[in-house]
């Protein structure tokens, strides 16, 4: 089946200028499509800020040479050329896409790094020119019937081609000297002066907060651009310049907007279950595999392996090594399903491009500049607006990078976020709320953080009171991801596990909250029911009744905390769950392949400790032996493993025989009180 083009990512590397060609088309296609090429050159505006004189003198003379392709289109019977002539217009068309291409790079790019190589920039327009002046200087004007007009204009591109010379304005070359100068005093901890950033910034076109986000973007994109480390990390320094000029110029400008970017990429669509991550199940954006052959996302199985387990979390086998192998071929299938959906795949991993980039003093002297200044300006906020317009920069910049999450706790933010937790603040203030929680959340992603956040006076309280009562379903579904990341920790776990605030607020969250809360909800439940003793908690609460609420609509996140809480619950939680057997039977003919493992699992799980009754509710399944016969021949290998366990202990109790069985419970009438039990609590 063939594949569309627009299903690929699109191209990030310049092509090289031996990677254009000419389109070998007859006579009259060729120059149809010079004419094509030069007016769309002719199309472009002049640069409004840098390069401007090599821009105008391109784009001009386009305009000129398309004159001459026009005249030869109005008279067919001219073109009739020979080899020599046909490749004379062959590598013009060349030329021209250069031009064009050139032109692109320089209207789309980084202004800032458009500056920093201004000179090369300048030496490529020249060059362009130079080969331009040279097929002009063989132009074939004796086979070509031109008029009079046509011909002079054509000599006079030619004598401009031919005085051309590197042309750098000197306004661009002092303001790149002042750029320079910039970085360097701040590697030296100087803070640059106000009005002469502004200047610069204005001079670059940077003159709101809206331009200085996609300067910052297109700087992230040119890093995946450059080859040499230097220039990678030169590029880092520059963001951190203009993050520390959008704060101190224009830092509230936008401020006050909520950011729903974290709802827009996938929280109402259905993600293929090979393209989830198996511990957050979200989708993979950088897929690896690790020593057992199982797949995760980088960022989620690196905060596993540092926070000190030494197992695989699906498989629970130890890993022999930590090393991490890409999972390429995945990724670009992610990829491609990203843009059939619409979804920003390549954007969502900037931050990533630029912290794989060795960091910089520069960029991190103006990472602790930036938020020295936002923290400052927060703790003399007078009002609720002005605090709202800090916190959002905040929230911004605690997104970036480690440096950026470090400096922003380092300098003594999470205290001060903390007074904008409280319920008071969410109801005439939702969206301050929402910023609040969510630095702190983006805080919480750094390990040497999440015990400053515990450890600081009201934190981890506020966290809670957001989860419990917040104003909007954002601020729940993120206090509750905050839940989650804190309690990747283990001491930390158990302490969430015990407050029974927490259990009830996440399993109210799970059941009431939109999609998107509701996976927050359900991920940092699963991580506190890792705990034996907050399990019981949870069996306590109604976990199991919330998961047969909500196992219709996510089932591989409410399958994998039923197969959590029944390892781990006891009888309890076996009993409570006697009446999901049949929608478990469900997902196993229904389900993903990680659906179908963890209900596999689950069941053999209830079967072993909860004896004949629990396998003669799964018996009563109409198929079930063919369903578990389909479970066996596909999905993934543990997922098989389980089912043959399932069918066996199916078979022996069809036969008579003592379950094939671990921990077994002899006592069946202990079984039948503790069902009838969770029966009744069920019907309640």
């Amino acid at each position: 089946m063939a594949v569309s083009p627009h299903a690929f990512p699109p191209r990030k590397r310049r092509p090289s200028a031996g990677a254009f060609v000419s389109p070998k088309l007859a006579d009259i296609n060729l120059v149809k499509s010079l004419l094509s090429l030069s007016q769309e050159i002719s199309s472009f505006k002049p640069f409004q800020c840098l390069l401007k004189r090599n821009s105008v003198s391109s784009i001009n003379k386009s305009k000129l040479l398309s004159i001459l392709f026009d005249e030869l289109i109005k008279n067919p019977a001219s073109v009739f050329f020979s080899p020599s002539t046909l490749l004379c217009f062959e590598e013009m068309y060349i030329v021209l896409q250069r031009i064009k291409t050139l032109l692109e790079d320089c209207s789309n790019g980084s202004k800032m790094w458009m500056l920093m190589q201004i000179q090369v920039l300048s030496n490529n327009f020249h060059e362009l020119t130079l080969e331009l002046s040279t097929l002009l200087d063989i132009f074939p004007f004796k086979e070509i019937e031109l008029s009079q007009d046509v011909e002079e204009l054509v000599v006079l591109v030619r004598k401009q081609c031919g005085k051309s010379k590197p042309v750098v304005d000197p306004g661009d070359v002092f303001l790149r000297r002042e750029v320079l100068t910039m970085l360097d005093r701040i590697e030296k901890e100087i803070v640059p002066d106000q009005l002469k950033l502004k200047k610069v910034m204005e001079d670059l076109g940077l003159r709101d907060g809206s331009s200085c986000r996609e300067e910052i973007e297109s700087l992230q994109d040119e890093i995946q651009n450059q080859v040499d480390e230097k220039s990678k990390s030169d590029i880092v320094s520059l963001i951190g310049l203009v993050r520390y000029a959008n704060c101190v110029l224009f830092g509230s400008s936008t401020a006050s907007k909520p950011d729903h970017r974290r709802q827009k990429s996938t929280s109402d669509l259905t993600i293929p279950a090979d393209f989830r991550c198996p511990i957050t199940l979200e989708l993979m954006r950088d897929p690896v595999v690790v020593a057992t052959g199982q797949t995760y996302d980088r960022k989620s199985i690196n905060l596993w392996i540092e926070s000190g387990h030494s197992t695989c979390p699906k498989t629970g086998q130890t890993l022999i090594h930590t090393n991490l192998i890409p999972n390429r071929a995945l990724r670009n299938l992610i990829t491609m399903w990203c843009r059939e959906q619409g979804i920003p795949f390549e954007t969502v991993g900037n931050n990533e491009k630029v912290n794989s980039v060795k960091g910089t003093k520069a960029a991190f002297e103006a990472t602790k500049m930036t938020v020295s200044f936002l923290v400052n300006k927060l703790s003399g906020s007078q009002t609720m607006e002005a605090a709202n317009g800090v916190v959002y920069e905040l929230r911004a910049l605690s997104k970036t990078d480690s440096d950026s999450r470090a400096c922003i706790a380092e300098a003594g933010a999470i205290p001060i976020l903390v007074r904008y937790l409280g319920s008071s603040v969410g109801l005439e203030h939702p969206n301050l709320q929402v910023n609040a929680v969510t630095t702190i959340l983006n805080l919480s992603i750094l390990e040497a953080n999440k015990t400053r956040i515990v450890e600081t006076d009201g934190a981890l309280n506020g966290v809670i009171e957001v989860l419990r009562s917040g104003a909007t379903w954002e601020a729940k579904g993120n206090a509750a991801a905050t839940i989650f990341s804190l309690s990747g920790i283990h001491g930390y776990r158990k302490g969430l596990g015990r407050k029974t605030r927490v259990i009830k607020g996440l399993l109210d969250l799970a059941k009431d909250g939109p999609t998107s809360s509701q996976k927050d909800a359900l991920l940092a439940i699963l991580n506190l029911a890792g705990d034996r003793e907050t399990v019981g908690r949870l069996v306590e609460g109604g976990v199991i009744q919330m998961v047969s609420g909500v196992i219709d609509e996510l089932p591989e996140e409410a399958v994998a905390i039923l197969e959590a809480v029944t390892r781990r619950g006891g009888l309890a939680a076996i009993a409570a769950a006697f009446n999901i057997i049949k929608k478990l039977g469900v997902i196993l003919r229904e389900g993903s392949d990680n659906a179908r493992e963890s209900a596999s699992a689950t069941l053999v799980t209830m079967c072993r400790k909860g004896g004949p009754e629990m396998v003669a509710e799964l018996a009563v399944i109409p198929g079930i032996e063919r369903i578990i016969w389909e479970v066996m021949g596909g999905g993934t290998a543990r997922g098989r493993r389980k089912a043959a366990t399932l069918l066996r202990i199916l078979r022996r109790w069809a036969a008579g025989l003592d379950l094939d069985t671990n921990n077994v419970v002899d006592s069946s009438n202990m079984i039948t009180m503790t069902v009838g039990t969770s029966r009744t609590i069920l019907q309640a």
